[in-house]
């Protein structure tokens, strides 16, 4: 049976405990005819039991795989290895006969991430975990050892206090993110949240903002994605292998339940198409090409709004399937949930333009210092509908905003319109129904601080 994509008898049910916190879906991969589902618990084996790796046949009958019974932890990393035809899922590797090997070094650690190894590719693989501890496995002989611990390389705080989410490895970089976020962060009291790049002698800070998922396709497209946020808006960071270079585009938020590092488990981009990318960002799904031209991207498309808790999505049989993290008791802290679980989604890609109307709110300054004549991040403007534009000027002079849109997509910017503001006012400006461009980008002509915020219905 059924219901609405949703098959009841594959969710993925926690021991009832104590303890009992939560049991998401950590993780998705078809492997050599079979579909793996990784959960995942609150904060290690102490929080709760029940999230063995449980396995999917083409007949829909699930079943837990004995070897990993009483492995439970917090694990959400999935990564295929081809040189040695290997799978990385949680702290287990399973070969191409469906063997598994669980290793030691990662079973107690929040394993959240797997990327290609920088100089030892056909080997070895990076192993992340949530408290910043960063390893490197050898496939062939399983040795793991740990080579960084990233709250030392980059400042951040350590465990209870930090939280890693991803890592991906292309071009020579390895790049690593965290999340952290909370009231302290909103309010400019610390920052905390890093995305950070490793080329193999030195660590390097690309931004102080949470951030949750890095993704790309290796050399096809030449492109790296990194999705974050801040109090300003949602943020998608594109390092271009043409160029060299980062560069920070701005999305819409599509809700503010994700604007905590709790909340935000386990936005990914992942292909889902043929050379396709599909991208789960702050309460929204987006498409996504891996195509950088002209070391600019164009053409990002939001498809749906959803609330889901999202911990991974993959392509199986021909179907999209989606895991998520549903409900969690939170060890009392929720008194009207008493059983850890999530849900199964399976159905096909364009279901998802079924779901919820694309809109947000956002834009590229949040009460920011702006110079004159420096344009703002270029903030996305196609796949809504009706548009309006909120201006504050917190100084002691008026300021005159212009409003520049790209409607090619590649970067080049040109006036359309130039609003006024008085010092210490708001000025709301209404767009034309009907009008869009790729990417809009906001410039003061003097000095000041400011708020530019954009709501799209």
């Amino acid at each position: 049976m059924n219901v609405s994509g949703v098959f009841p008898d594959l969710a993925q049910i926690g021991d009832f405990g104590p303890p009992r916190s939560e049991l998401g879906v950590g993780s998705l991969m078809p492997w050599n005819g079979l579909l793996y589902v990784q959960n995942y618990n609150s904060h290690k084996a102490a929080s709760g039991g029940g999230v063995s790796l449980r396995r999917i046949a083409p007949d829909f009958s699930m079943e837990i795989v004995a070897e990993t019974l009483g492995v439970d932890g917090t694990y959400t990393n999935r990564f295929v290895h081809f040189p040695t035809s290997k799978l990385v899922l949680g702290p287990h590797v399973i070969d191409q006969d469906h063997k598994i090997t669980t290793i030691p070094e990662l079973q107690p650690l929040r394993v959240c991430g797997t990327a290609r190894h920088l100089t030892k590719p056909d080997t070895h693989v990076y192993v992340l975990a949530m408290e910043g501890e960063l390893f490197e496995l050898d496939l062939t002989s399983y040795e793991c050892v740990q080579l960084f611990d990233l709250n030392e390389e980059l400042g951040t705080e350590g465990e209870m206090k930090v939280h890693y989410k991803d890592c991906y490895s292309s071009f020579g970089r390895l790049v690593v993110c965290s999340n952290e976020y909370d009231e302290q962060d909103w309010a400019g009291h610390r920052s905390q949240g890093r995305l950070a790049e490793y080329d193999g002698t030195q660590w390097r800070v690309i931004a102080e903002k949470p951030f949750t998922g890095i993704g790309g396709r290796h050399e096809f497209g030449g492109t790296i994605f990194a999705t974050g946020w801040d109090q300003a808006s949602a943020i998608l960071e594109v390092f271009t292998e043409s160029d060299q270079q980062w560069t920070r585009y701005r999305l819409p938020k599509a809700s503010h339940c994700f604007d905590h590092k709790w909340q935000t488990e386990w936005p990914r981009i992942r292909e889902v198409e043929h050379e396709r990318l599909l991208m789960d960002h702050h309460g929204m799904f987006y498409e996504l090409s891996p195509w950088a031209y002209g070391g600019r991207i164009w053409g990002v498309r939001p498809i749906s709004t959803h609330l889901w808790v999202l911990g991974d999505f993959c392509s199986w049989r021909g179907m999209l399937v989606a895991g998520a993290d549903n409900a969690s008791p939170s060890h009392g802290l929720n008194p009207t949930t008493a059983e850890p679980q999530s849900g199964l989604w399976f159905g096909k890609t364009d279901d998802l333009w079924n779901f919820g109307k694309p809109a947000g709110w956002g834009g590229p300054w949040w009460e920011t210092p702006v110079t004159a004549g420096e344009p703002s991040d270029p903030y996305l403007m196609t796949g809504f509908d009706n548009k309006c534009l909120h201006l504050e000027n917190f100084g002691e002079q008026p300021m005159t905003v212009t409003v520049e849109i790209d409607f090619h997509g590649h970067g080049r910017f040109g006036a359309t319109e130039a609003i006024t503001v008085e010092p210490g006012k708001i000025h709301t400006h209404v767009f034309p129904a009907g009008f869009s461009a790729h990417w809009v980008r906001l410039v003061s002509d003097v000095d000041g601080v400011a708020s530019a915020q954009f709501i799209y219905t």
